[in-house]
């Protein structure tokens, strides 16, 4: 199947997804990377009432222009809402005193981000009726790279049986702006951060490994299959439906 016929049938998906709920409309977290910037555009298409909230918490400018300018060329409706300060407020009352700078490999902190923009995205939500729609991709969710009830936190995933590598295949579909999609993935945790030097392995060898193993070829270089199953194995938690004790 082409990435057209594929973006065609996300989009009719999204609709129906909308329709079963009795929802009116759809809600995106918008940050200006490709799998955020993909998944506006196709909810748009699914959708006249989408909305992207663009929210930074210390985010590059850059980026920041990068989602308005999608925003902007697809007429996706948007907001600007800059949760810096509530970001450093719940520092403060939880007794963490830091800066930016402090947040490298600090996952507790870091992780509040995610978590703040999942309230917020839920808010305008709750408000409008509409349904929160989820940025994450299938490399992503194999290896739980994301947050636990912050990125992963919304009602229904577009691209979440698509590897990253198929993301773009799919973002030159749509025709995203070029500089988004040549511009270095980065979960945006902490200043400098890319998603490639925080995980130790390319997308490229991540998703011909993650294809690998799905489908049970054989691997040369062992160490690195290794690494990702153990990936895979750790975040299994992330995934699963949340554990509940039964009664005898």
């Amino acid at each position: 199947m082409t990435h057209k016929r594929y973006a065609d049938k996300i989009v009719e998906w999204i609709r129906e997804i909308v329709k079963d709920a009795g929802a009116e409309g759809v809600v995106v977290g918008m940050s200006g990377g490709i799998d955020s910037a993909v998944t506006s555009v196709l909810c748009k298409k699914a959708v006249q009432n989408t909305l992207g909230l663009i929210l930074p918490i210390y985010s590059r400018e850059e980026d920041k222009k990068d989602a308005i300018s999608v925003a902007e060329q697809f007429k996706i409706d948007y907001k600007v809402i800059d949760l810096s300060s509530i970001f450093d407020e719940l520092c403060r009352s939880i007794g963490e005193r830091i800066s930016e700078s402090d947040l490298r490999g600090n996952m507790a902190s870091s992780n509040l981000k995610p978590r703040l923009r999942m309230i917020t995205l839920y808010y305008f939500a709750n408000k409008n009726n509409y349904l929160v729609a989820g940025t994450s991709n299938k490399s992503e969710l194999a290896i739980g790279y994301f947050t636990k009830y912050g990125d992963s936190g919304a009602d229904f995933e577009p691209l979440g049986d698509f590897y990253k590598t198929e993301v773009y295949d799919l973002a030159r579909n749509l025709e995203i702006p070029r500089k988004i999609i040549d511009k270095a993935p980065s979960a945006g945790l902490w200043s400098g951060q890319t998603d490639e030097e925080e995980v130790g392995i390319s997308y490229k060898e991540l998703d011909g490994i993650l294809y690998g193993l799905e489908h049970k070829e054989r691997f040369t270089d062992t160490k690195k299959v290794e690494y990702v199953k153990e990936l895979v194995k750790r975040s299994e938690h992330k995934r699963r439906a949340l554990p509940t004790f039964k009664k005898l």
